[in-house]
């Protein structure tokens, strides 16, 4: 491909790259897409993938009026699909197909599954004894991201001089238990194991657990006022007041210069305030 960068230095861009961002339209998904576009090289096609049309919509239109690559060129495709579904599954997999008809091959191939829910936070271990509440919450946030990264591994199959990358954003809940949050953390636990044995498995696939930290998002706001557990509760209510809630565009820089930087170990899990 390009240049190595020199040691320590990040590079430039990430070079011509199928880029596939999962829950793109708000929050972190919106700002890593605002943040990456100018990373793709010209040739490149950064696929958004959402449930909220609209919001979709808008996020693609926020992405063309950004800085592009040089000379332009960024193939952008928006993809409106519920991910608890073969049907959504499938969608993403025809859009991401599309690069093949691009001039060139990409060089890089990079799936960031962001796309998640906090689930109920309003109930303890002992209050789910419906089987549906837990498999619904669990299809959404571990079987679509494990069939999709299974999916698009095999859709775009290891090849000379052509890197993938795949980003789980995790959470500090996938190692550490969180009262009344038995879902959300549960669901973050899975994924996070499951994405260091895609590690253990497939050399060749550069993998990596970020926690983007406690973000300033509309989940935070619903954290806030619906955790039932009170002295988490409180927790998040002081780290509003007080201003130590993370700005999306923050956390998404930060994760894009690891993945410049590709220093991490494949499968690691990074936080935010780890670098």
């Amino acid at each position: 491909m390009d240049g190595a960068p020199s040691v320590g230095e990040p590079r430039a861009d990430l070079g011509r790259t199928l880029c596939i961002i999962t829950g793109a339209s708000r929050g972190l998904g919106r700002s890593l897409a605002m943040v990456l576009a100018p990373r793709l090289r010209a040739g490149s096609h950064l696929v958004l993938v959402a449930r909220c049309a609209q919001r979709l919509r808008d996020v693609e239109g926020q992405v063309r009026g950004a800085a592009l690559p040089a000379g332009g060129g960024l193939r952008l495709s928006r993809v409106e699909v519920d991910l608890g579904g073969e049907e959504g599954l499938q969608q993403v997999l025809g859009a991401a197909s599309g690069s093949q008809e691009l001039d060139g091959a990409p060089e890089r191939l990079l799936l960031i599954n962001n796309a998640g829910s906090l689930g109920d936070v309003t109930k303890f271990v002992v209050d789910f004894t419906k089987p549906s509440e837990v498999t619904d919450y669990l299809a959404l946030n571990f079987t679509s991201s494990m069939c999709l990264t299974a999916s698009l591994l095999k859709a775009f199959p290891k090849r000379e001089n052509f890197h993938r990358v795949v980003v789980n954003i995790s959470s500090l809940c996938a190692i550490q238990p969180f009262k009344s949050w038995s879902l959300y953390c549960s669901g973050k636990a899975a994924r996070e194991m499951m994405f260091r044995v895609l590690a253990a498995e497939e050399p060749d696939v550069r993998v990596l657990n970020y926690a983007p930290g406690p973000l300033d998002t509309d989940m935070q706001k619903q954290a806030r006022s619906g955790t039932a557990d009170p002295e988490l509760r409180q927790t998040f209510e002081t780290m509003h007041q007080e201003g130590q809630l993370i700005d999306c565009e923050d956390s998404a820089r930060k994760l894009v210069n690891i993945l410049l930087r590709d220093e991490f170990q494949s499968g690691a899990h990074i936080d935010y305030y780890d670098q």
